[in-house]
């Protein structure tokens, strides 16, 4: 079986790269399979199938809003964080009239950070947000940037726990500022969402973009929640859906799964709230991160130095990004694969590259280290004994690379 502690196939492997996608959860298999055989009407339809496949959207939208700490009718419906983010970034600068600038980091995530760039050549301005070397926004900086800037800022936009690192932004002073300034705040939560709690309605974020694949639901659904008194334009027009911010068919069985998925979690991270020493609590994942990092430098010592990326920041237990000097991630990857330990090198949807993390090098990282960077990511499900499969995969593969390399 799969050591996930979810069922996924047939195969014996330790899965550590949740940050990339995690395994659906049965009930959200059951869910998706339900709506291909049985509600797979247009929702759009104002005959009796169709009513009853719109019921299902909406009661999804309910579940997920209620993940997030939102009302209903201020979450729209995509298919997953990268189209949220464009439509966050785009939908508020093109409705903001004189202000045409961005703020932003170089530690995002690409759907924001490459967005963003490509707004720049298409004529918008671009403040680049600084941080501290531990991957945290300098609040200092980032006030003095909204005093002198803010009236020319139309949206900033700082990811909330990065998809790299964990490391966890200050969202609530962030968005706290921008409000302050009068510039609307988003936030990429894709990492956050279904993993910690979230609470948009005590928080003064304007926009937050999540995906449901992220919280062992399936690819093609997603979200963003927009507050109250935000215009944004559409990037998908035609077809009236969400409130013609959206257009085009839903995808009702990955929404009905993402529903289901959004469930599941806010029962965990309620069960977990009541109960601090439960076997999946919070500090008890916090703890299992440890053990893996402890685990391997006490594996490695007198063979490789082991270094943890943004290890001295707030961090979520989902992720430890660690660097490997003088190894290079690709091939430590692949043989890592080969006895069935499953990691990357940095975000799933640049791990093709042969390049340091861009992250990592905006951060301060020295190239050697972040060329030997891999991230080894986590979900509730995750157990000790994957844990300490894990290290004895890392421990043999550094061996057997260090021993190759010295002759």
């Amino acid at each position: 079986m799969c050591r996930t502690g979810v069922e996924a196939d047939e195969q014996d492997m330790t899965y550590l790269d949740h940050n990339a996608t995690t395994p659906p959860l049965p009930e959200v298999l059951e869910a998706v399979e339900s709506c291909l055989r049985e509600d797979w009407a247009n929702p759009s339809s104002t005959h009796r199938a169709g009513i009853a496949a719109r019921r299902r959207i909406e009661l999804a939208r309910d579940q997920v809003a209620r993940l997030i700490g939102c009302r209903a009718r201020d979450l729209l419906l995509c298919s997953g964080g990268t189209e949220a983010a464009n439509l966050a970034l785009r939908g508020v600068l093109a409705t903001t009239g004189d202000r045409s600038a961005i703020a932003t980091s170089r530690l995002e995530h690409s759907a924001v950070r490459d967005t963003v760039e490509r707004l720049e050549k298409e004529g918008a301005s671009v403040h680049w947000i600084r941080h501290r070397s531990d991957g945290v926004v300098d609040l200092e900086a980032f006030e003095s940037m909204l005093t002198d800037h803010g009236d020319e800022i139309a949206i900033a936009s700082v990811m909330w726990v990065n998809n790299e690192t964990g490391v966890i932004q200050p969202v609530a002073e962030l968005g706290r500022l921008c409000r302050e300034h009068g510039v609307r705040f988003h936030t990429d939560a894709v990492q956050a969402v279904g993993r910690m709690p979230v609470d948009v309605a005590s928080l003064d974020v304007d926009l937050l973009s999540f995906a449901a694949h992220k919280f062992h639901g399936t690819k093609g659904a997603g979200g963003l929640f927009v507050g109250r008194g935000v215009k944004l334009e559409p990037s998908i027009t035609g077809g009236g859906q969400e409130r013609d911010r959206r257009g085009g068919t839903e995808n009702v069985p990955a929404i009905v799964g993402m529903g289901m998925a959004a469930e599941h979690a806010a029962a965990w991270l309620k069960r977990v709230s009541d109960d601090a020493d439960a076997p999946d609590s919070i500090t008890t994942l916090e703890a299992r991160r440890a053990r893996f990092e402890t685990g391997v430098r006490t594996a490695l010592e007198g063979t490789s130095e082991v270094v943890v990326n943004g290890e001295d920041a707030p961090r979520l237990w989902t992720t430890s990004s660690v660097a490997f000097p003088r190894l290079a991630a690709e091939g430590m990857l692949m043989a890592m694969s080969e006895r069935d330990l499953m990691a990357s090198a940095g975000a799933a949807c640049s791990s093709g590259s042969l390049e340091p993390s861009p992250v990592l090098l905006a951060m301060g990282v020295p190239e050697p280290l972040a060329h030997g960077s891999i991230r080894f990511s986590y979900s509730r499900f995750t157990t000790d004994e994957e844990i300490d499969a894990a290290i004895e995969v890392v421990n043999r593969v550094v061996e057997s690379i260090a021993t190759s390399v010295t002759g």
